[in-house]
């Protein structure tokens, strides 16, 4: 059975893309703090391995990690934690504001990868795959965002260094940028603006089963799915 790990599975495009994984078939191990959400996928799907941990923790990470590649390989790693964070200028946004964003949006994900990246180059056979969400904010920023903005531009520097480092071990790694899935992050933005143009989060999941499925001598390298009419071409 193929195997994904997802970051951030509790809720969002996170939670919805866990259920579709689930229903085709893979075995998926769930990453979030929310353990209530995670086991309402594990009721559901014999599939589901909840994995209740905070992406910020090393150590409960490597334990997840631990506990789910100890029988199996790890095929692909749905990078996906992330968190909005504050919104203003710069000058108005507490230091430790922005400190919590950096925390879970790239320290968090830079946990994920370095583990997924590790069970993958020592694993038999080698290799696997990497999907770091991105976010339409790595390329054009909302005004306001400078917290959010600035984990997402770092975000694709990881995702191009990993790509090079892991082609002598089989490791693939790609970038998924979403607009507007419906989710708790967009729906907290559309209370301030509420004319925002939206796409339902199923569209966002079925990307990244699309990346996920490639064969290996292939890679999804940067991919942008968005609501078809948001403000991204011309925005600026």
């Amino acid at each position: 059975m193929t195997s994904l790990l997802i970051t951030g599975a509790s809720s969002g495009i996170g939670y919805a893309t866990a259920q579709l994984f689930l229903q085709e078939g893979w075995r998926v191990g769930l990453l979030a703090r929310r353990t209530d959400r995670l086991q309402t996928l594990a009721d559901t799907f014999d599939n589901a391995v909840p994995l209740p941990c905070d992406v910020t923790d090393p150590d409960a990470m490597q334990s997840a990690f631990d506990r789910f590649c100890a029988d199996a390989p790890l095929d692909v790693l749905f990078n996906n934690a992330g968190v909005f964070g504050p919104s203003g200028l710069i000058d108005d946004i507490p230091i430790a504001d922005f400190d919590a964003v950096i925390n879970v949006n790239l320290r968090g994900m830079y946990i994920a990868a370095r583990l997924a990246f590790a069970q993958m180059r020592r694993q038999s056979p080698q290799g696997g795959r990497i999907i770091n969400n991105g976010s339409l904010s790595a390329h054009v920023p909302r005004p306001g965002s400078i917290c959010y903005t600035t984990s997402k531009h770092a975000i694709t520097g990881m995702t191009r260094s990993l790509s090079l480092d892991g082609r002598p071990y089989n490791i693939a790694c790609g970038q998924i940028d979403i607009g507007n899935a419906e989710s708790e992050l967009v729906a907290n933005l559309k209370q301030s603006q509420p004319d925002m143009h939206t796409m339902d989060v199923a569209h966002a999941a079925r990307s990244v089963l699309h990346m996920a499925q490639m064969p290996a001598e292939a890679n999804v390298q940067f991919l942008t799915v968005m609501a078809t009419n948001m403000p991204y071409i011309g925005r600026g």
